[in-house]
């Protein structure tokens, strides 16, 4: 005779569901068979991933080097000075001006949620660029980074460096997509407003001088993280030839895991470390073909207006905001 198996459901108390010997063999194999349907669903779909992700992230009609992977694009983000930076003992291989990181703004390596985070950054491209007056891509905007913000030179679009930064970048559109929304939530204070004012630069010294220099410096230069400079900074300058800042970013992230600056502090204080020295790009005059579109606190001209270049730098900003306003709606 069969052995039998009582296995106690939900049903009425009292009764039992009683299964014998072969049935239970029966059920056991019909699991391992779903298991095994999963494992071989699961396999495929990696797979196929994989191979779409390289079909997607190459340039049109190109191979791709087989070290322009993902993995390489993070640690290009992650180690850009070491990698891409002006000491690089290969003078090829020299594309960044500076000491700092990718990873040095955007925090995680573009993974944390919130200011300068990258996870929603590819599906924003391609878009419409203001400053160029033209279209541009993921690519387009990772050397307009390497050009602008490390004051460096432009990474051709074939290399495997620029092919592994624009496929981390593009993984992390699909990393977004697939994370729930407790895990996309910002974890930041309120977000930046513009304070009605111009700023006060005593009072951004101070402000430096209370939650900044601690972490980068008296003087603004920031803590190398080696001796060797190649290996960049554990905390960025924030002037000088290697610098590079702004207000909202200092409002969102600032001070490093405890951002708890008012918009008036952060406001005064980006004012006194923008007004420091730092590399400034050549002919800036080119940028915004359409003067209109220009940012009204982009800190160099031309303008389309008549306000001082004191003010486009620091403020008041309200009023070059409804100068523009007017003039849009009349046209």
């Amino acid at each position: 005779m069969c052995k039998a198996m009582i296995i106690s459901g939900q049903e009425p108390e009292g009764t039992r569901i009683r299964m014998t010997e072969r049935e239970t063999q029966s059920a056991r194999g019909g699991m391992t068979g779903v298991l095994f349907v999963c494992c071989a669903v699961g396999a495929i779909t990696v797979g196929a991933t994989l191979m779409y992700g390289v079909r997607r992230y190459s340039p049109a009609g190109a191979s791709v080097p087989s070290i322009a992977t993902e993995e390489y694009g993070k640690r290009l983000m992650a180690q850009t000075a070491e990698l891409l930076g002006p000491h690089n003992p290969d003078a090829n291989m020299r594309f960044s001006g500076s000491g700092l990181n990718c990873g040095s703004c955007h925090l995680g390596t573009g993974m944390e949620p919130g200011t300068l985070g990258l996870l929603p950054a590819s599906t924003h491209f391609p878009r419409f660029s203001p400053r160029t007056g033209a279209k541009g891509d993921v690519e387009d905007r990772i050397n307009e980074c390497l050009q602008r913000s490390m004051n460096g030179r432009a990474l051709p679009k074939n290399s495997p460096e620029m092919i592994a930064m624009a496929s981390y970048i593009r993984s992390l559109g699909d990393r977004n997509a697939a994370m729930g929304a407790s895990l996309r939530k910002e974890k930041e204070p309120p977000a930046f407003k513009t304070p009605d004012r111009a700023a006060d630069f005593k009072n951004g010294k101070q402000v430096f001088n209370d939650h900044c220099a601690v972490c980068h410096g008296s003087d603004g230069a920031g803590l190398l993280a080696a001796a060797n400079p190649i290996h960049g900074y554990v905390f960025p300058p924030l002037w000088g030839p290697e610098s590079f800042t702004a207000a909202k970013f200092i409002k969102a992230r600032m001070p490093l895991g405890k951002a708890d600056l008012t918009d008036d502090q952060a406001f005064d204080v980006a004012a006194f470390i923008n007004s420091q020295p730092r590399p400034h790009l050549a002919n800036l005059d080119r940028d915004f073909p359409d003067r209109t579109a220009k940012p009204v606190d982009a800190p160099y001209g031309p303008y389309a207006d008549s306000f001082p270049i004191e003010q486009h730098q620091f403020g008041p900003f309200p009023p070059i905001d409804a100068h523009y306003k007017k003039l849009k709606k009349s046209k």
